[in-house]
């Protein structure tokens, strides 16, 4: 990046800081002033919203730009994407006729692909004008799917850890969350697997209930990189089938799964395809998430819900990504299930990065969990506990303490995982810490070298 281009970076995070720190001090101002003038109480946050505060990714983002750390937090790849997909964007930009409208719902060029898929994948036809949706990235597919069947008063259960907006998500549509724990069976060993947290089957059972709408599986999961088996899954399954309860399928990371673990979708089992939203990205897929381009599918009694949110609010996605993104599907079904296909190349890319990231950090005190999917690690610090000074911090939460002080005194930032947790289990996420290993080799090689030098007593200089 050119220095213009990072002094223009560095005011923008500046600039945007300051104005969310101005509207927090004014919307604290309002509520705490006993003489609101009337405008200032007509005009307050909508209640629905009341409560909202700015998300882990706004503070730590600025925290990077602050003190420049190497970042192992955000989870987008520092290297590019493959070739002929950067090159199918070329192509279409090169294109006059790709730079308007296209169809509301989806492109129909991607549809299609998706279409062709899917249906491979599910084992059914997928209808691609009626049962799929292109959204501006999967967070939007999980809106419009949560705002679009959740109502005031339904509770949606959330398997924790989660990906922080599906609480937001769901207050907002006036629904109430029901928090449940993946927990680990033991803590013994230097080293753990995701495999080795499961969920409380009674306890489960018990949140499901007359006023239970939907359940949230986020699979794999992020940030703990579980994949659930298919007996986990076939009792997830069993309980919306009994309570009548639509499951949303979280599967951005369907592709990153690492041997001989295996990728199982809830929509496969028997009649589940009838009550789950499946959700999936391009970001995830193809390695783009600068792209923002997301889709759900879905039987069309459940689509149309989705399609009614996403008209009233999105309305269109962008041609051009959708329309390249559309080209690069098409290359990978003509290879789909050979070693040379991208969705299985990928998780063999990454498989020595997560050995590497789980190497270093045991040999510096951590101790790891170990992922089945996704490109994320996390980490339990504690054991370095005496090493580190919290007392300069001033969160609530031990993880964002020590993920801040190793940021601003060692020169290395990671994401503390309280984050993905419900108010009364944020204590589950403190002692750890979350790293992204979907980076250049010479990356990790430089967050090893790092937390090996700090544990030899030479603390990186870093300055804001």
């Amino acid at each position: 990046m050119s220095v213009l281009g990072k002094i223009s970076g560095n005011l923008a995070f500046t600039y945007f800081k300051s104005v969310i720190n101005r509207s927090l001090n004014v919307q604290l101002a309002l509520f705490s002033s006993t003489n609101m003038s009337e405008i200032e109480k007509k005009f307050q946050l909508p209640k629905a919203y009341r409560g909202s505060k700015p998300s882990v990714w706004v503070e730590y983002i600025q925290l990077a730009a602050d003190y420049k750390p190497l970042n192992l937090g955000q989870g987008f790849p520092d290297y590019p994407p493959p070739q002929y997909v950067t090159d199918a964007l070329v192509e279409v930009a090169s294109n006059r006729n790709g730079h308007q409208y296209t169809r509301g719902f989806g492109h129909p060029r991607l549809v299609q692909a998706l279409s062709k898929l899917y249906s491979k994948i599910i084992g059914r036809e997928i209808n691609p004008l009626t049962e799929i949706l292109t959204t501006l990235g999967a967070y939007e597919a999980l809106y419009a799917a949560i705002t679009g069947h959740v109502d005031v008063g339904d509770e949606v259960i959330i398997i924790e850890p989660f990906f922080d907006c599906y609480e937001p998500m769901v207050r907002y549509a006036g629904g109430i969350p029901k928090f449940i724990a993946l927990k680990p069976k033991s803590t013994e060993g230097d080293v753990l697997s995701s495999k080795d947290f499961v969920l409380d089957r009674s306890e489960l059972e018990g949140l499901f209930n007359s006023k239970t709408k939907l359940i949230i599986v986020n699979n794999p999961n992020n940030p703990l990189g579980k994949v659930f088996s298919l007996e986990e899954l076939t009792f997830i399954a069993d309980l919306c089938k009994k309570h009548n309860v639509l499951c949303i399928s979280d599967e951005v990371y369907e592709w990153l799964v690492y041997k001989p673990h295996k990728h199982i979708r809830i929509a496969t089992l028997p009649d589940m395809w009838e009550r789950t939203i499946t959700i999936g990205s391009a970001g995830k897929t193809f390695s783009v998430t600068g792209w923002k381009l997301g889709w759900a599918y879905c039987p069309a009694n459940l689509m149309f819900n989705l399609q009614m949110i996403h008209q009233n609010s999105v309305y269109t996605g962008c041609t051009p990504i959708q329309e390249a993104a559309a080209i690069a599907f098409e290359k990978e079904l003509t290879r789909l299930g050979s070693e040379d296909c991208y969705f299985n190349a990928i998780s063999k890319e990454l498989e020595p990065k997560r050995d590497f990231m789980a190497k270093f950090l045991q040999e510096t005190g951590f101790k790891p969990i170990v992922p089945e999917g996704g490109y994320f690690m996390m980490a339990d610090w504690t054991p370095l506990e005496s090493q580190v000074n919290l007392e300069s911090e001033q969160d609530k939460y031990k993880d964002y303490k020590f993920t801040k002080w190793m940021a601003k005194k060692v020169g290395l930032q990671g994401i503390p995982p309280s984050a993905f947790y419900g108010d009364d289990h944020k204590h589950l996420g403190e002692n750890f810490v979350r790293y992204c290993f979907i980076k250049r080799d010479e990356c990790l090689e430089d967050a090893a070298k790092i937390l090996h030098n700090w544990k030899a007593g030479k603390t990186a200089q870093t300055s804001k």
